[in-house]
């Protein structure tokens, strides 16, 4: 290849190529055309234009068609002597003898002056070495560069004739037209090319592509309309959706809410569920009655500092409060009507506190409790004990309960079951037992009520549930595997007292009798909190056995002999003379 970029082959470059022509240094040595052959046998000089006013090599305009050969007789006579028409013809050849053998035409010869402005080099001739190779030099004589001749005396070339060239054969198809740069959202098209879809009209010629573009363009311009009408409807969709959510922004910041004025008359109670939120608790309210609308008791939680810290529950509120005043009473603990058991609180104080509540005749929450104990969730190990006094004992876990008026006694019991469960659940009750060498979880919690029982304090319970384990040891001579809980004996009778004489003990043959009988009693005494269920499954290991309420209420002395025993009971035994 040559810096021109073509190779020394046999064929010429396309008549097309900017560079046709261009044989030498700068392009300015050119080969005749016959045509310009046979002014030279007129007597007239082919010259080329050195300035670029006529030719396309370097320096020249390449879009510029004029041509480089001139016939003007006047300009042959003056330059005639200078250069014989032989020479031309040494070097070149003429016309006839060369010929232009191209491709796509049928015996015509291609008269590539007028179509490119420059004289072709004939088929077959080889190329003029620009760096001095066998071929003369062709530059280096004066002759070769001809004066320009002026522009009055140009004439425009003739029309070529062509019997037959098809345009793919004999010229170069022009580029793609640019295409518009519009997004098809603007223009209404898709990513699918329109002309795929046009395969079955017939193709056409170049002179009908201005019909096409106009097409187009119609089409483009229907499917622009319906874009900028499509575009026009979403902003107007999209403004009117702002201003609409602005407007509820707006009243919902500065717009007055409805309220009610004043603390409100009468009384209802409402229940908040657990997991509620402000704007429940609003409708919750508004449903009842207490409040005026659910914005203004949400605005009303978020201006008090405490309004976060309201918790599930039964409130006793009353009907059309202010949202301030409804908010400012459900943060005092007088307007909360939940049903709270404390620790170690027995089955019968939990009904009888249910029928007050509830207020149903006394006796009924007991009767339900009996009669429905299988439908309320009791674990399967926690059923069908013989000798039991209450089906639910252990069950009815201490916490804070939602009890309404107007609600059912069994709801509130299937909830305190269902607790129950959950902190049992907790503690792996089943490999507890085999690890502190009892039979299963209903004896864990039976320990765990007496422990709650007979414990004042923390430590206490640790301690006291050693006491239980140590006595129910095979090897307890101390006590003989007997309990001797007065906690329990209590529980047969209803009671809580301090005092109990051994003619009592010694003759009830009850089975929650620890005095009389050996082991655990039937089932649990109570009803155990956290406290008492940690220290059961984790008690202290000292060697305590014995134990005395010295001051017969709050202070729990331990031993570990009977003979420490006895010394705490003088002890209890003066203080209670006192």
């Amino acid at each position: 290849m040559t810096e021109y970029g073509r190779s020394p082959g046999s064929e010429p470059w396309h008549p097309g190529d900017p560079l046709y022509g261009d044989q030498g240094w700068e392009g300015r040595q050119q080969h005749p055309h016959p045509q310009q052959a046979n002014q030279y046998d007129q007597g007239g000089h082919g010259y080329q234009d050195p300035y670029g006013q006529g030719g396309q090599g370097y320096g020249g305009d390449p879009y510029q068609q004029q041509p480089q050969g001139y016939a003007d007789p006047q300009y042959q006579q003056q330059y005639q002597q200078q250069q014989p028409y032989d020479q031309y013809q040494q070097q070149y050849g003429t016309g006839q003898q060369g010929g232009y053998d191209t491709p796509g035409h049928l015996g015509q010869q291609y008269d590539g002056t007028w179509e490119t402005g420059q004289a072709a080099m004939a088929y077959g001739t080889p190329p003029a070495d620009p760096y001095g190779g066998q071929n003369p030099d062709l530059y280096g004589t004066p002759e070769a560069y001809p004066p320009p001749r002026p522009p009055g005396h140009r004439q425009n070339p003739p029309e070529p004739v062509v019997d037959w060239a098809p345009e793919e054969e004999t010229r170069q198809e022009p580029g793609p037209e640019p295409e518009e740069e519009n997004h098809p959202f603007f223009t209404g098209g898709d990513d699918r090319d329109d002309d795929a879809y046009e395969d079955e009209e017939p193709a056409r010629g170049r002179g009908s592509r201005g019909d096409d573009r106009r097409g187009k363009e119609k089409k483009r311009k229907g499917k622009n309309g319906v874009a900028c009408l499509v575009v026009a409807v979403v902003l107007v969709g999209g403004v009117g959706g702002v201003g609409y959510f602005g407007y509820q922004f707006w009243q919902g910041r500065f717009a007055e809410v409805p309220d009610y004025a004043g603390g409100g008359t009468g009384e209802v109670q409402v229940e908040i569920p657990k997991g509620s939120y402000g704007s429940d608790i609003g409708n919750i309210l508004k449903k009842a009655g207490v409040v005026k609308s659910v914005d203004a008791f949400t605005s009303a939680q978020l201006k008090n500092p405490k309004g976060n810290s309201i918790q599930a529950g039964v409130y006793t509120l009353k009907k059309e409060m202010s949202a301030e005043s409804a908010v400012t009473l459900m943060l005092d603990p007088a307007s909360q009507a939940n049903l709270i058991i404390p620790e170690g609180k027995r089955n019968k104080w939990v009904y009888e506190t249910l029928d007050q509540r509830l207020d149903l005749k006394p006796g009924t929450t007991k009767e339900i409790a009996f009669t429905k104990a299988d439908s309320l969730g009791l674990p399967e190990w926690a059923k069908q004990h013989p000798d039991i006094k209450d089906p639910l004992e252990g069950f009815l876990f201490p916490a804070s309960y939602p009890v309404a008026k107007g609600s059912k006694p069994e709801d509130a019991l299937r909830r305190m079951v269902a607790r129950a469960n959950q902190e049992y659940n907790k503690l792996d009750l089943d490999a507890k037992a085999k690890a502190l060498g009892v039979e299963g979880p209903w004896e864990l919690v039976t320990i765990a009520s007496l422990v709650q029982a007979e414990g004042k304090t923390h430590d206490d319970f640790r301690k006291m549930a050693e006491v239980v384990y140590n006595r129910l040891k095979p090897d307890n001579h101390e006590t003989n595997q007997k309990l001797q809980f007065d906690s329990s004996f209590n529980y047969l009778m209803g009671q809580s007292e301090i005092k109990i004489s051994e003619k009592e003990i010694n003759t009830n043959p009850d089975p929650y009798n620890t005095y009389k009988h050996r082991g655990l009693p039937p089932g649990p005494i109570g009803n155990p909190g956290n406290e008492a269920l940690a220290a059961m499954v984790d008690p202290t290991k000292d060697g305590w056995i014995y134990f005395v309420a010295t001051d017969g209420m709050n202070k729990t002395e331990f031993a570990k002999t009977h003979d420490e025993f006895l010394k705490l009971k003088d002890k209890f035994n003066a203080n209670s003379n006192q």
